[in-house]
């Protein structure tokens, strides 16, 4: 029984330090994440073998499925049909884009076999994710302290955005929105009661230190997306409540000090005010006609154009930036044309997999929604004691919010944080609650 308890042990240490290892790899870079998404799903088949596939499947599972496969029968009726005979890509781009993205099907299937039979203690993963976030929000500030961070990525002149550790790529305050809400739920879950005072005074410290990091990295939507993380904390979670109230007065006199205090930042959020308000206009008088039409809008007609090439199938993953040029009523004229995918996750699924696929990631999103927050707020479950579910629960809401502008649903960076977001908070979901981490 030793031995057996000794194994046990072993495989949750290393399986909790696999997935920890994940936020460090989305700042490493795609190549990186890749491998260590690759590493963690072999070595789990290696391990469990027959018992990993063994898992019993419900009807999320089975519609998760048939999305996958979808995914592939449309990639390849469209290479068969259209890009086989046109000089786009190579023979079978889509097919094989389509069977790679299978990784994060057995991604899914790996991390919820893990949670569920608890070879996975989640406050590595905590550490991790706060750790990393921290990491990320001072190298903005040497960055924006000596005009280069630590790595010597250096600012570029011409851009109100400051990028951090990840060089070309302005996407600092996307990661540190996704990631920083786990620091706010591992203090309270995981420090003892004795250390329970440090949170009146960390929790605040770590709240000034994200949402100044997100403002200077001038990324606009994730800094909305953070205040929406905190409302839903407030609204929901009253355990919580009482270590964020004081929020409420503190931001939005930040945000005014360092609006303020900075030209760049000043520009960069007077523009999203100025674009927004320009949308709601157009949007309200119908003109769209007007020479200030914003680029957003644009977008919305590109996708509108092509998804009607392919209705209900869709044209395959990643094929948006070869249908969208050959649309119909494309004007030559205008110095906007296309876009690798529409800036949306669901305009995006909607041209590329269709009316079909789109209803049923629909249901799955729906669907996972109505249970997690159910089985959590509304039900005599045990999950109503889970608080581990809670950040997973937002940070899923959040992730799929329909309006906002996004990247693409199917690259790398998106679908390995969707993916793995959504794996943990139905492993959680569904596993025996009676766990040692279900206090408080």
């Amino acid at each position: 029984m030793h031995l057996v308890s000794k194994i046990n042990f072993s495989k949750q240490n290393y399986f909790s330090l696999c997935l920890a290892l994940i936020p460090l790899s989305f700042i490493a870079g795609n190549m990186i994440l890749n491998i260590n998404i690759i590493l963690f799903i072999l070595s789990s088949i290696l391990i469990f073998n027959k018992d990993l596939f063994n898992i019993k499947l419900f009807t999320f599972d089975k519609l998760l499925i048939l999305f996958f496969l979808f995914i592939i029968l449309t990639g390849i009726t469209n290479d068969i049909l259209v890009l086989n005979k046109l000089s786009w890509g190579t023979k079978y781009a889509t097919t094989v884009r389509s069977i790679f993205f299978l990784k994060y099907l057995l991604l899914y299937f790996v991390i919820r076999y893990l949670i569920e039979h608890k070879l996975i203690n989640l406050k590595l993963f905590f550490i991790s994710c706060t750790f990393a976030s921290i990491f990320v929000c001072f190298d903005i500030f040497y960055q924006f302290t000596f005009g280069q961070d630590i790595f010597g990525y250096k600012i570029i002149p011409e851009l109100r955005k400051l990028s951090g550790p990840f060089g070309n790529e302005l996407i600092a305050g996307g990661y540190i929105q996704r990631f920083c809400i786990f620091s706010f739920f591992l203090l309270p879950i995981y420090l003892s009661k004795k250390q329970q005072f440090k949170i009146k005074f960390l929790i605040p410290i770590l709240f000034l230190v994200f949402f100044i990091a997100i403002i200077l990295s001038g990324n606009r939507m994730p800094l909305l997306l953070f205040l929406l993380s905190i409302i839903l904390i407030l609204f929901f979670q009253k355990e919580t409540r009482k270590y964020l109230l004081s929020f409420i007065i503190i931001f939005p006199i930040l945000f005014l000090i360092v609006f303020n205090s900075n030209v760049k930042v000043k520009s960069n959020f007077k523009n999203f005010y100025n674009q927004i308000s320009n949308i709601i206009v157009i949007g309200l008088s119908a003109d769209y006609n007007q020479k200030n039409y914003p680029q957003y809008l644009n977008e919305f007609k590109s996708f509108y154009e092509t998804w009607k090439l392919n209705k209900y199938t869709g044209g395959g993953i990643k094929s948006f930036r070869y249908y969208c040029h050959v649309r119909d009523n494309i004007d030559k004229n205008s110095k906007f044309i296309c876009n690798m995918h529409p800036h949306n996750y669901y305009l995006e699924i909607l041209t590329e997999t269709g009316l079909i696929g789109f209803t049923i990631i629909s249901i799955l999103f729906i669907y996972i929604l109505y249970l997690g927050f159910y089985k959590k707020y509304f039900s005599h479950s045990k999950s109503r004691e889970n608080y581990l579910i809670t950040p997973f629960l937002f940070l899923f809401f959040i992730e799929i919010f329909p309006i906002k502008s996004t990247g693409s649903f199917f690259t790398t960076g998106n679908a390995s944080y969707i993916f793995l977001i959504l794996a943990i908070l139905v492993g959680l979901i569904r596993k025996d609650e009676n766990s040692i981490e279900n206090k408080f």
